[in-house]
Parts: C-alpha cells; structure tokens; sequence
C-alpha cells in the first residue's frame, strides 16, 4: 500500500494554508493566511474562489457539519464552523456566507470540532480553555480552564468524552462532572495534534519532540515512531481506523493502525498543517505552509487467497494474479475502488456507486449492482453470501447480486462497525453491541431477525473480538470471543431456549481465526501459535480439551503478530513491523473433520493409526462421543490411554434402554440436569433419583424421590450407607423426618430396583421390535 500524490505547478494560495475539509468525495474546501476560501472540484480540475474574508480573519481551524446521524441524513444545510486568530468561531455556509460569529476565547481560537452527531461543537483556544457550544452557537459550558494553549481536541467515539492537549501532556476528560479524567505524559516536545478514530478506538499524537505514537484510550502506548527531522504537525484517521496519515516538513507518511508505516512521501510542501481523509477513506488532502494543497490517494493494496493475488493498482484498476501460472487479468472500474474483500473464491469489490462480485473462474463477466451509498466501511464474506456495511446500514447479498436481508437494531452506528466487531457465517450474524462491549446481538443471516427470541448474547466482561465458526449444521453454529482480559471462550449461538452454556477454552490470547473448510479454531496464544483442532471438545469432555491441541514455538514470529486469514492448511498472519508471515498447520486434522461429518468412522480410526498423533487420537474420541459413536470413542480413548473413561462408555453401551444411554452420556459431559431431564421424561424415576445419589446430590435424590412417591427408602439406605462409611451422624432435617416414618429394608430396596430395571429392559426390547416391524413395512 502506498500514497500516490499530486501537487499544482503554481500554489493556489498566496500565503500559507491553514486548513483543509471534504464536503464530497471530490469536492475540498481550502482556507489559507491569504484570506481566501478556495473549492477544489477533483473531477473537472477546477479551482474556485468561495469567499474572499475579511482582513481581520486568520482562519486556522475548519471542521464540515456531520452529514449523518445514524441512518438520518441532515437537513441542516451544510455549513461548517471556522476558527481564527481573533478569538471568534464563525459558522460558515457552502456558498461562503458567513452565518454567525461568535466570541469564543482571549486570543486565537486554535481548534474547532463537531461531534458524530452535530449536536454540540467543542472550540480549543490559545487562552487554555475548552468550551461546548449548541450547533447554533450558544455556549453550553466551559469544560476546562488551564494556563497552556489548548492546541488540538477531538472527540470520544461516543461524544461523551473529550480528548486534548496540555502541552506534554495528552488528557481524557469525561462531559459528566463526576466521572474520573485520565491524564498522562505522552512526549518530550509541545503536542501539537490528535485524532481518535471512533471505529477502532485508537488515539494518535504527534509533537515537538518529532515523533508520532499511537495510544488506546486508556492511555497505553501501542507504537512510538522513531524521531523524525522535524517536528510532526498533523495526525489523522482514515475513516474505518485501518490505517492513518501524518505530517510534517516535507514529509507526508501513510500508516498502518498499529503504527507501522506502508508509505513515506518526501513532497515539496512546507510544513503539512492539517490531513484531511476524505469519507470514502481512499483519499486525503494536506494543508500545506508554501500555499499548497497535497493531495494523495491510497493505492497498491493487496488481497490474498489461495493461489490468487489481487492488487489495485490505480484508483479505478485491478490486477488479478494467478501465481500458479502466472495469467494476469486487469479488472477496469468505472469510479474509484472504495472497499475489497477475496474469499471462498469470490471477490468483491464496492467502489463509489457500485458492487462487483467476481467468480475465480471467471474474471471477464462479473455481477454488478447499484449502492445505496459510496461509503462501504466493511465487507465480510462466508461461502454462500456476504455482508457489506455502509454509514445507512448492515445488507446481507448473495454472491448473484440478491438482496438477502438488512438486519436492525436499536442504537445502531453502522459507521463504527469493524472486522473485530462482525462476524458472518451461512447462517448467522454476530455484532459486538457497541453500547454496551458484554453484549454479542445475534440475527439469522438469511432473514435479518434476531435469534433466540431477541435475546443477544451477553458475556460477563467487555469482548474484544469475535468469530463464527464456518462449517457445519446451524443447529451446532459455534462462537468464539476474546474478552478485555484476552481469555478465549467458545459459546453455541442457537440454544434453544436454554441459558448459553459459555466455556473457556484458552487464556493470553490475541489474535484469532476460524479454518474456512473445519471448524479448527488458530489463535496467538502469548509467546506461541496454538491450534485448536476440535475446540467443541470442551462441550463433551473438558478434560480431553488440552490433548486436541497442536502448539508450535511463536519465537520464529516478531513482536505481536495478528492473524489475518486461515485457509486450507495455512495461516497467514501480519507481524507487528508490518511483515507478512506464513506458517502451515498439518492437514490431517481437517480430514479427520471430514470423516467425522460424513460419518466415515472406520476411515477416521485408519487415518489415526496412521498419523500416530496423541492429538488426533483426542480429537477423534472428543468428535465421537459427540456423535454417539461409542466403539469409535471406546478405541479413541483407549488409545491415549483414559482407561476410567473407557470403563464409563462399556457402562453406557450395556444401559438397557436409549433414555438411560443419552442420560450417561450427558453426564459424561458434564450435564448432570439435562441428563436428569432425559431420565424424568421417558419416565424412569429410579434412573434419575440413581443419578443424584451417584453424585450425592443428597436433597434433590429425595426431592425427587417424595414427588414422585417412590424409594424414599432407597435414598435413606443410601444417605445412612455413605454417613456410616465416615463415621458421621445424621443433621439434616428432612432427612431425619422422613427417617423416622419410613423403614430401611435392604432386600426389599434390591428386589425393587431390580423390578425397575427389568421394566426398563422389557420396554427397551418392546420398544426395538415395533420400530423394527415398522421398518420392514
């Protein structure tokens, strides 16, 4: 990825230029020292004179009233607000006419900024205040008053915090009065600027000191760059918090979100005081201090998948590599690419107006259809369809071009939506609630409703990042999600009703990526690459889950790699000097996902002897169990040597009936009550009062023994087995009182259960020959 710019021959501006604002994707506005508002039309070319102000206005900061708010377009006309050196704010109009004026601040007004909603505007000044004001102008409240200039404020993603400078010093300071304010030395020069992007979170700084660092919003440092020759003057997000720009002296650099940079520039320009990105995040522009105006438009982005490379070599251009033979295709475009994703043999491509869906075996003939919208922030892919993510909303395409769904919910921002924060599979769409970080919203992918009765999924901390798995029946959709204190959990998505069993499957983790053939589960696991084969085993057998996994030294990756893509047996991840690493993953485990989905159990247990992998064998006994396939899951046991477990199938596979079968092969898993709920449905009371007593669930075996009216005694001659065995006596009181009425007969208690079990025999047998007899007719 790179930066491609262009400058005038002649600067437009006879004196320096202080700040610079998109109203479109092609349209600029420029203001500059000479007391002139310039509009630049990118399409024609052309540069026009807006307003010539007036000799007292020295413009230094400009910000572009919101175009949306949530899904609602603006009818405020467009204004934006302009600060200047004599101490006034003033609202201006698209035409140049200036609307209102407003005494602001003792000295120069040095920064201006609406908020993401264009209901309040924050003015910094030389004085070191920083005050709200209403959109019409009216003070609302001064937020602080210290002794030093107030260079640069930008607004929290929520517009309920305020982001500013305090000379050396970078402050956090909440609207609400009560709440705490975060301050922190953040360099060794005078900050100059700051932006927080809304999407990622992210804060950037850059000062006198020459240096640009990248911060998260509580004030730890994620990336100093090295001291540049001057000091840097401008910092600014691309819209989607992908990447970001900065400038000083001659130098304009293009940057990735964790710091790293993609592009240096060394334009003859003076210092660059101001960047601006335009919407569609493709291009930017600088203020210049020679009078000019820089613009640059980001190219040379690379997508990968499989044996395919796909490069956008100018704004409205392609290049489709095959590295297995070398063909070359160009793709042409009729506006400029905005958004792309390659995956499962398709890629899309939204540009200004439009979307185009390429098949990989075809690259001449692709499906085009019209946007509502030419800022497409996000495009996640699955195999049968994918999600593309505007500033309007959330719309779900099939790869021909179809309209599937557009999934609401309340409060939805879908302009701060990220890779992080949106997960897709066939059947199914995650969103991270952005209101509230514990809380997962769940939608059916093909009808845009919300699962489970609307009721979202909710974690007990703040998730950071989330996946759906992407095989396998819906019923058994599984999610995985990285909490605030980096521990991997894995939850189902459909749970019918049920509360969401979530259970911890890894710690330390940072990055994350589902297989795209197998549910196979990759992830950054502190200093090494962990590979969850069968993550699922956590759901059957807990203990079995560490035995599944394939771990490999993370030494040969440098400082905080990021997962980016796992497909097929290889895993590409991104170091954090920007470096692409791959690393491959042996296949037998997805094959081995293969037989188990087809059933093909015979070839599961060749493919393991074979491979004489412990981790396999784990895998295959896990899978089998899961799918009731006791003898595969004996052997597998067997294998690894879990002989107590191997005892436990044998007393599953000699239960007389179905019921009493899945009731042990709940509780194998773990799932005392639904193997309790099986026993009490089918009408075996004594299975399940057994159940309890096995556990010594004391209460509940003689709850369930006095409802039911039946071995009240048993549960007794149990209890007074178990107290005598330690010597202990009888306290509690239930059980003393029915001691008293009932008498402990241990020959009548036998001869009872072994009545109860031959029932259960005889109707497990009747039971067998009428489905037999119905199968022969």
């Amino acid at each position: 990825m790179r930066l491609k710019t262009w400058l005038l021959k002649e600067p437009k501006h006879e004196e320096l230029v202080s700040c610079v604002g998109w109203t479109t994707a092609d349209e600029l506005y420029s203001c500059s020292e000479d007391h002139q508002i310039l509009k630049w039309n990118l399409l024609s070319s052309e540069t026009s004179l807006v307003v010539k102000l007036p000799e007292e206005i020295y413009p230094i900061d400009l910000h572009w009233f919101p175009k949306t708010v949530g899904v609602k377009k603006q009818t405020q006309a467009e204004v934006f607000v302009l600060t200047s050196s004599d101490g006034k704010f003033h609202l201006v109009s698209k035409i140049g006419r200036i609307e209102k004026s407003v005494e602001a601040h003792n000295g120069a007004v040095l920064a201006g900024r609406w908020n993401y909603d264009g209901t309040a505007l924050i003015t910094a000044g030389e004085d070191g205040q920083i005050k709200i004001w209403s959109k019409s102008g009216m003070l609302r409240s001064t937020l602080t008053s210290q002794g030093s200039p107030v260079y640069s404020v930008a607004w929290g993603p929520d517009s309920d915090r305020i982001l500013y400078t305090s000379g050396k010093q970078l402050v956090i300071k909440p609207l609400q009065p009560s709440a705490k304010v975060l301050q922190w030395k953040a360099h060794d020069g005078i900050i100059l600027k700051v932006d927080w992007n809304s999407v990622n979170d992210f804060i950037l700084s850059g000062a006198e000191d020459c240096k640009y660092k990248v911060w998260d919003s509580f004030g730890r440092l994620l990336y100093s760059s090295s001291s540049h020759d001057y000091p840097v003057t401008s910092v600014s997000w691309a819209p989607d918090g992908e990447v970001f720009a900065m400038g000083s002296f001659n130098t304009l650099r293009l940057c990735d979100k964790t710091g790293w940079s993609y592009a240096l520039e060394k334009p003859n320009t003076g210092s660059v005081f101001t960047i601006s990105w335009s919407a569609d995040g493709t291009q930017l522009a600088g203020a210049c201090g020679n009078g000019h105006v820089i613009f640059a438009h980001v190219v040379e982005q690379h997508w990968e998948w499989k044996n395919f490379v796909v490069t956008l070599t100018k704004r409205r251009t392609m290049q489709v590599r095959n590295v297995t033979n070398d063909a070359v295709d160009i793709l042409e475009f009729r506006d400029r690419v905005i958004k792309a994703s390659l995956a499962y043999g398709h890629l899309v491509v939204a540009t200004s107006l439009q979307c185009y869906v390429y098949n990989s075996r075809n690259w001449n003939t692709p499906l085009i259809f019209e946007l509502k919208e030419g800022t497409v922030s996000l495009i996640q892919q699955a195999e049968k369809h994918f999600l593309l993510v505007d500033g309007a909303g959330l719309y779900m395409f099939s790869y021909e071009g179809q309209l599937i769904s557009s999934p609401k919910f309340p409060g939805m921002r879908a302009d701060i939506l990220n890779a992080q924060g949106v997960s897709l599979s066939n059947d199914t769409i995650a969103i991270r609630d952005k209101r509230d970080e514990k809380v997962i919203l769940l939608f059916d992918a093909l009808t845009g409703k919300a699962l489970s009765d609307g009721k979202p999924l909710t974690h007990k901390l703040e998730v950071v990042e989330i996946a759906l798995d992407q095989c396998g029946p819906s019923t058994e959709r599984k999610i995985a999600l990285i909490d605030k204190n980096r521990d991997l959990y894995l939850t189902s998505v459909r749970h019918l009703g049920r509360e969401p069993k979530i259970c911890k499957i890894g710690s330390m983790v940072h990055s994350m990526a589902w297989n795209d053939t197998a549910n196979i589960l990759c992830g950054i696991q502190d200093s090494q690459f962990t590979v969850w084969y069968y993550p699922s085993a956590v759901f059957t057998d807990k203990e079995l889950l560490p035995k599944t996994l394939y771990i490999k030294d993370g030494s040969e990756f440098s400082r905080a790699p990021h997962i980016l893509s796992y497909v097929g047996t290889m895993v590409t991840l991104r170091q954090g000097d920007g470096s692409l690493v791959y690393s491959s993953v042996p296949p037998y485990s997805t094959v081995l996902h293969e037989y188990s989905t087809s059933a093909r159990w015979e070839d599961a247990l060749r493919l393991c002897r074979f491979a004489k992998d412990q981790s396999l064998w784990a895998c295959l006994a896990a899978m089998s169990l899961a799918n009731r396939e006791l003898t595969t899951a004996e052997m597998a046991y067997a294998a690894i040597g879990e002989l107590p477990r191997v005892q436990y199938i044998k007393r599953i596979k000699e239960q007389p009936s179905k019921e009493s079968s899945l009731a042990h092969m709940l509780l194998f898993s773990g799932q005392v009550k639904e193997a309790e709920a099986t026993l009490l449905q089918a009408g075996l009371i004594y299975r399940a009062i057994q159940v309890n007593i096995d556990l010594f669930n004391w209460e509940r075996a003689l709850e369930l023994a006095v409802k039911h009216k039946t071995h009240v005694d048993t549960v007794l001659a149990y209890r007074e087995k178990f107290l005598k065995k330690f010597g202990r006596k009888e306290t509690n009181k239930r059980f003393l009182q029915y001691a008293e009425g009932v008498e402990v007969d241990w020959e009548k208690i036998q001869a009872k259960i072994e009545m109860e079990l031959s029932k259960e025999r005889e109707k497990a047998a009747n039971a067998s020959v009428r489905s037999s007899v119905a199968a022969r007719r």
